[in-house]
């Protein structure tokens, strides 16, 4: 075999056997890599490359270094589950940077983090002074996370004491100019429905790239020709529109009636849609 040949042939065994070790230990160590995990990665790398370069190595050598590397993050994550002393070892513990907006000059040598350096971590979590943090933790993989003193905390409606309703993530039921049945039926509508909501907005299916069904079960589209303009979608309005009439109705109805019961009761049902109103106005004008 030519050594061009056996060099293809080598790389195609490899790659398909470091996929199949990625799929089996998970995407935790994808996203987040231990000092266990980051060494054994390394060396899985070394070992791939060194035997498919080097023609004189066995290839089956290389296929069992790399296994045993790469099944040993998985063996090691197993125990971690059932040991939290065996944990703190092979994933480390995080170290408290800053308390009660102090800096702990301690553990930034013994992390062997500079000031300079601690500043720009708080900048990309949009913190530019120390006094500002409450808490501030380095983690096991590097990432700096920033508990701000209450009065430093942006307002949440909890804050006012005003209930918001629970958000559904939206739902792409339209996909390359293709419709995806299984989000559809999630948010609960058919073809059917997804044909009408296309005609109100004035295209085809063929010219979506992506459509959306949000918590509200609006629709929403990216066309593939960014020139084209879609019509804004009116169910958010509409639904508004209708409920402001509804109350002004009952405010007649409670003008043109002599009798005092339904008036009274008129009366009372308006005032209580126009607190519903105020309520989901913001919601209803995004």
């Amino acid at each position: 075999m030519p050594d061009w040949l056996d060099i293809v042939v080598r790389s195609l065994i490899f790659l398909v056997i470091l996929f199949i070790i990625t799929k089996i230990v998970g995407k935790k160590q994808l996203s987040q890599l231990s000092f266990f995990e980051y060494v054994s990665g390394f060396t899985i790398g070394s070992i791939g490359s060194e035997v498919i370069m080097n023609l004189d190595l066995k290839v089956m050598h290389g296929i069992i270094g790399i296994v045993i590397f790469g099944v040993m993050p998985f063996v090691a994550g197993y125990i971690s589950l059932k040991s939290k002393k065996f944990r703190d070892v092979m994933e480390g513990k995080g170290t408290v940077f800053i308390k009660n907006g102090k800096v702990m000059e301690e553990n930034l040598k013994k992390e062997k983090y500079t000031i300079d350096e601690l500043m720009q971590l708080l900048r990309t979590k949009d913190v530019f002074q120390i006094s500002d943090v409450e808490f501030a933790v380095l983690e096991a993989n590097g990432e700096l996370n920033v508990l701000l003193k209450k009065e430093n905390q942006p307002l949440t409606a909890k804050d006012f004491g005003v209930k918001v309703p629970s958000f559904k993530e939206p739902q792409t039921v339209i996909m390359d100019g293709e419709i995806l049945d299984e989000p559809l039926s999630t948010v609960g509508q058919n073809r059917n429905w997804l044909k009408t909501e296309l005609e109100k907005l004035g295209v085809t299916i063929e010219n979506v790239f992506l459509g959306q069904v949000d918590s509200f079960g609006q629709l929403s589209v990216d066309l593939f020709d960014d020139k084209l303009k879609v019509a804004e979608p009116v169910e958010k309005p509409l639904i508004l529109a209708t409920m402001k009439k509804c109350q002004a109705d009952l405010e007649l109805f409670a003008l043109a009636t002599n009798v005092e019961e339904a008036k009274q009761m008129y009366s009372k049902n308006s005032k209580k849609l126009d607190k519903a109103i105020n309520k989901v106005t913001p919601l209803l004008r995004e």
